[in-house]
């Protein structure tokens, strides 16, 4: 075997859903294409096939139809079958920001984002602490890691019922939680209200995540930060070790 075939055989596929108003896209797609080397591939909200890809990213910005509740009327979608049925098969989806309100809108992750507590959009770094590294999303990351990633929403404060909160929790489904630059959760550092501090989440069986916070903007050292890089790395990492 060549190795240009070996590299082919080791590349992996992002799947890039493009909705009217996704303007996260291309920062998604030059991450994992120009940075971490990979292959990318756009798919419109209206086609049907996730044609063959690896991972699957629903990006951030402002979906059409976010007047009425974010992500409600993107998850009606004709992609979003695709996606609910790869996620079903244990495929690997992350939503970022935008993407992750269309996820729980889906039905694909559980809780809803509301208006942040003190009802403005908020844009700006914040810390987020890493709970666990045995996910696809976060096993490139240390044991009690803090990550340095920017956020833009005006509609990030994670709520559940508390009996859900208890069950997450005791399912480890709380994958980032809002905290200080030395990885304290507290009230003070939580920056929309969210409940448990909640930056991030995966479902019951790990393979979707959905966070607020925007990795693909703090990718490259060009930009001041890399933290979010971990993130795109771990799923790089996560789909080469099972293959």
């Amino acid at each position: 075997m060549t190795s240009k075939v070996k590299d082919k055989v080791s590349t992996m596929k992002f799947g890039i859903i493009v909705f009217p108003g996704s303007n996260c896209d291309h920062d998604c797609r030059h991450v994992v294409t120009k940075v971490l080397g990979q292959e990318a591939q756009f798919i419109w909200h209206k086609e049907r096939d996730l044609c063959g890809s690896d991972c699957v990213i629903l990006p951030g910005g402002f979906s059409y139809g976010d007047y009425l509740r974010s992500g409600a009327m993107a998850a009606c979608s004709p992609i979003m079958d695709a996606v609910k049925g790869f996620a079903a098969e244990g495929g690997l989806v992350i939503g970022i920001c935008n993407g992750f309100q269309i996820l729980q809108e889906a039905g694909l992750l559980p809780g809803a984002l509301m208006r942040n507590d003190n009802l403005k959009f908020i844009c700006r770094d914040v810390s987020v602490h890493v709970e666990r590294t045995d996910t696809p999303f976060t096993c490139a990351c240390r044991s009690g890691e803090v990550l340095r990633i920017p956020i833009a929403h005006m509609d990030g404060n994670f709520f559940a019922d508390k009996k859900l909160i208890t069950r997450m929790e005791k399912q480890r489904q709380l994958v980032l939680r809002y905290c200080d630059e030395e990885g304290n959760v507290a009230e003070e550092y939580n920056p929309n209200g969210s409940m448990e501090a909640v930056a991030g989440l995966v479902n019951d069986a790990g393979n979707v995540l959905g966070m607020m916070p925007h990795p693909e903007r703090c990718s490259e050292s060009q930009l001041g930060n890399t933290d979010g890089i971990k993130i795109f790395k771990s799923i790089v990492q996560w789909t080469k070790d099972r293959r």
